[in-house]
């Protein structure tokens, strides 16, 4: 395979586009909580103990509300707009609660109940007023021992992937991945002005609505102005982490939102409207730039649903979405890592040597790299102060700790206890990290990191990847599950999800392949494929890959040194291995000798490889413009079994 050969179809394919149809992609939701009211959902959240102390019997004076900073009017008028019916002149009259005195009156409105009562708006609330707003109207929100926020998102503890929706129409049709495989199940325009009427309404029914005024995207030149509309407390705050926060002066000239959210999610659609399989439905217009969610209140619908829209906007201006971490060496050197769940990906890009650009989400433009959060939103099972210390230092005042256990006395949190979900998380500002960098923008990346846990251990630690493997690998975005995991998983599973993110994908996968190949070929940036999983075996007759070895192996990416030492090439996948590395035992670089039964390594190998061409067969159509020789070459890259 000639890497020459795919540069040069990489410079004529990307400003070309192309669709095919695939399977279903990787689904990463969470189970529904297996409670029946609001109170036994509560009683979950809170362990029994005896207290040292008796309780005090006291009761605290209501918290009263404060006119502070005088909001301007065209301020209101916008979020006025924002908030307006379709159907009918106006919504009911807004009331700013920091202007008891000066609010908008609609010119004209309809008579109704609705046009006689005001929803107050609690605009860009600060993490304070949000904890108060929080305690004091939601079921569920505590006060952690160490000054976090404690929340439940009710029944849904994980996203709903299955009841997201797309607008198809002649713009998306053209330019949208659809079909079998994609995350995108489209939806007409008239059924998502129903349920934005139906979360409009609501919203407008309550006597208090947040508003949240936000950026995305640290690189000033691409930023978007997001609107984020919400009923809840918990919700404000945790877009106020999760999304870049604006100065005071930012915010007096924000204007009008380039993207608006309508955070319904305690009402449910009408599940008899067209497209609907559930209560729950989280849909996106791109022309309008807006996103309904009802029926779920788990926060992080927002954060993805995010995502996603930048996965839309950003290629259209030659900027690639990745769904990664990132991190920064003090020389200036840049790596990126990608890696589904349990591969690795937050502990490794978290590095007290290097500077935190971000753990999720980035974007890499002609400038370089930038996050495009202001925050960080972390697994917290079994979190520990020795295995996480930055993570686990970070859950305190202004942190929003979701669905976790805690003590009903001292209110310390239990992270291994999975009463609610398995899936609790924290989200904090990434200043909370001691070596985040402020901001979080970088240099063009050195180093391209795929992680895979490979549960078949077969899987080298480390191989070095030439652009083919890398778009190859990308697109796969293998992991495996292990078994005990899940219910009914006896041995390692496969799993693929395209991009290391097929959820949050709007565009074909082959596009951001082609995008990240075009850039890592013009910035010099190699391709490297980590396994942090088994070795020796698979899962329950081998051994996990030590964490020390697998940091030396990533520090050796970094130093360069992996780019001086010899390497070899494995049967079936094609990878070059380094012969040796310092500090690593020789005998786990090449998988088969870590092996006692050599026949069962070849047979597992083989399983795993035809694992990847079955999963890859789906993108074996792909073509730009009829011609499929780019995907040709991909193909070629991956293993021959």
């Amino acid at each position: 395979m000639a890497t020459n050969d795919v540069l040069h179809l990489l410079n004529g394919a990307a400003k070309r586009t192309g669709l095919i149809k695939n399977e279903v992609c990787h689904d990463d939701s969470a189970p529904v909580v297996q409670a029946q009211t609001i109170d036994e959902l509560h009683s979950l959240q809170k362990k029994r103990s005896i207290p040292t102390t008796p309780k005090s019997q006291q009761q605290g004076a209501a918290l009263s509300s404060v006119s502070k900073v005088e909001r301007r009017k065209l301020q209101l008028q916008s979020i006025s707009a924002s908030l307006a019916s379709l159907t009918r002149e106006t919504g009911p009259k807004l009331k700013s609660v920091k202007q008891q005195r000066d609010y908008i009156t609609p010119a004209t409105f309809n008579i109704s109940d609705s046009s006689l009562k005001f929803t107050h708006i609690l605009y860009n609330l600060s993490p304070a007023e949000l904890y108060e707003q929080a305690i004091k109207h939601e079921k569920g929100s505590i006060i952690t021992s160490t000054g976090a926020l404690a929340t439940l998102s009710g029944a849904k503890t994980g996203r709903s992937p299955k009841d997201k929706r797309v607008v198809k129409d002649s713009t998306t049709a053209e330019d949208l991945w659809w079909g079998n495989g994609s995350p995108n199940i489209e939806m007409d325009e008239q059924t998502f002005l129903i349920n934005r009427e139906r979360a409009v309404d609501y919203l407008n029914s309550l006597d208090n609505v947040f508003v949240n005024d936000q950026f995305l995207n640290w690189d000033r030149e691409h930023r978007i102005k997001v609107r984020i509309v919400s009923a809840r407390a918990y919700h404000s705050l945790f877009m106020h982490n999760m999304c870049i926060r604006p100065t005071p002066e930012e915010l007096e000239d924000f204007g009008s939102p380039d993207f608006t959210i309508y955070n319904a999610g305690q009402f449910p659609c009408n599940r008899y409207t067209h497209h609907m399989t559930s209560s729950t439905s989280i849909d996106l217009h791109l022309n309008r730039r807006e996103m309904v969610i009802l029926g779920t209140q788990y926060a992080g619908e927002m954060k993805k649903g995010l995502f996603s829209v930048m996965h839309y906007l950003m290629p259209k201006r030659g900027i690639l979405s990745l769904h990664s971490g990132c991190n920064m060496g003090k020389e200036g050197d840049v790596a990126l890592f990608f890696g589904l769940s349990g591969t690795g990906k937050t502990t490794l890009s978290t590095d007290h040597n290097r500077f935190l650009i971000g753990d999720d989400e980035h974007c890499w433009s002609d400038a370089g790299v930038s996050n495009i959060e202001g925050g960080c939103y972390a697994k917290c099972l079994d979190l520990s102060p020795e295995k996480e210390p930055d993570i686990f230092n970070a859950i305190k005042f202004g942190t929003v700790l979701e669905n976790v256990v805690l003590d009903e006395h001292n209110r310390e949190v239990d992270y291994a206890d999975k009463s609610v979900t398995e899936n609790t998380r924290a989200a904090y500002p990434i200043e909370y990290i001691p070596n985040a960098r402020i901001p979080c923008v970088g240099p063009h990346p050195k180093n391209v990191i795929l992680l895979a846990c490979d549960a078949f251990g077969v899987l080298p630690p480390v191989s070095k990847l030439n652009l083919a493997q890398t778009m190859y690998h990308f697109i796969s975005g293998y992991t495996a599950l292990v078994a005990g995991t899940e219910d009914g998983i006896k041995e390692p599973q496969a799993t693929f999800s395209a991009c290391f993110g097929a959820a949050f994908i709007m565009l074909h996968p082959t596009k951001y392949a082609m995008m990240l190949a075009d850039k890592m070929q013009r910035y010099d940036a190699t391709g490297w494929l980590v396994n942090t999983g088994w070795c020796g075996g698979r899962y329950g007759v081998g051994s996990r890959i030590k964490l020390a070895n697998t940091r030396r192996i990533i520090d050796a990416i970094h130093t360069g040194k992996l780019l001086d030492v010899t390497y070899r090439k494995t049967d079936v996948f094609g990878l070059e291995i380094p012969t040796a590395v310092d500090g690593i035992p020789l005998e786990i670089l090449d998988p088969m000798n870590a092996w006692e039964d050599k026949q069962a390594y070849g047979e597992t190998l083989l399983k795993l490889g035809g694992l990847f061409k079955k999963n890859f067969d789906v993108f074996a159509n792909y073509s730009i413009n009829g011609d499929t020789k780019l995907t040709e070459e991909i193909l070629a890259a991956g293993p021959i079994c």
